[in-house]
């Protein structure tokens, strides 16, 4: 077992041998993973049990780059940039009898970036995503939060949020083709993109150590114009909700 001891001393000794700048190098950011309560689809008034991911972005030093001041850290009071991701759940017509004769929709995966602008106890930001698998269109975000930190263990935030999407997006969950109207019990809905929804989102973390940490987060959005006059929503609800609680933890990678 003299294997790894002696992988450490040549890792630790690899790392001595590395340039100055090599060495500063690092990416700084946080995975998170829990449970929540969905909406079965977006639309739907019955709630499901999912699975919840995360991800945030810490802070990048790659020679003159300096980005962010890490998970843990207060940002600076001005302009911050982040990574955007976000999960949208499959959508099977064969579970849902209201849905018969609709097309089945993959779980999309969301990636993309933002900009915001922090002061001491609010933040303004917007963001912008490309879906993956389910959909492959454009989406975004933009809000607002007021900042409260109790103490080093904790924080809490809270502000408004307006979804946006792309026709693409909006017909792909809530419009209604031909072929789907002639094998269900809706007519053709054709869906304009533009804002999704609008709503509050609160949340709360609490650190255990300088690595893991308790996350957790409720929402409220309410779907608004083309999202909210679909014959799909019509059958469910404008209101959507959403519960998550989940553990993240802080990686630093230095290369």
């Amino acid at each position: 077992m003299r294997f790894v001891p002696l992988l450490s001393a040549s890792i630790f000794a690899i790392g001595l041998a590395l340039p100055a700048s090599a060495q500063d190098r690092s990416f700084n950011f946080s995975l998170r993973g829990g449970a929540a309560a969905v909406p079965d689809y977006p639309g739907s008034d019955n709630y499901q049990g999912a699975a919840d991911f995360g991800f945030k972005f810490g802070a990048l030093k790659w020679g003159g780059t300096d980005i962010g001041s890490g998970v843990r850290g207060i940002p600076a009071n001005g302009f911050t940039y982040f990574g955007a991701f976000k999960v949208i759940g499959e959508r099977d017509s064969d579970d849902y009898d209201e849905l018969t004769g609709l097309d089945d929709i993959d779980t999309a995966v969301e990636l993309g970036f933002g900009i915001g602008y922090q002061q001491t106890y609010w933040k303004a930001f917007g963001e912008v995503r490309k879906g993956i698998g389910g959909h492959t269109a454009v989406t975004g975000t933009v809000g607002a939060d007021l900042i409260y930190r109790p103490s080093d263990r904790w924080l809490f935030t809270a502000g408004p949020r307006v979804n946006f999407g792309d026709s693409d997006y909006a017909n792909t969950y809530f419009g209604v083709t031909a072929d789907e109207a002639a094998a269900s019990s809706f007519g053709i809905y054709d869906a304009d993109g533009g804002a999704m929804s609008a709503g509050i989102e609160v949340q709360g973390t609490y650190f255990l150590d300088d690595r893991w940490a308790i996350e957790g987060a409720v929402s409220y959005e309410k779907l608004l114009n083309d999202a909210a006059d679909s014959p799909i929503t019509a059958t469910g609800s404008e209101d959507q909700w959403r519960v998550r609680l989940g553990l993240s933890r802080v990686f630093t990678l230095n290369f």
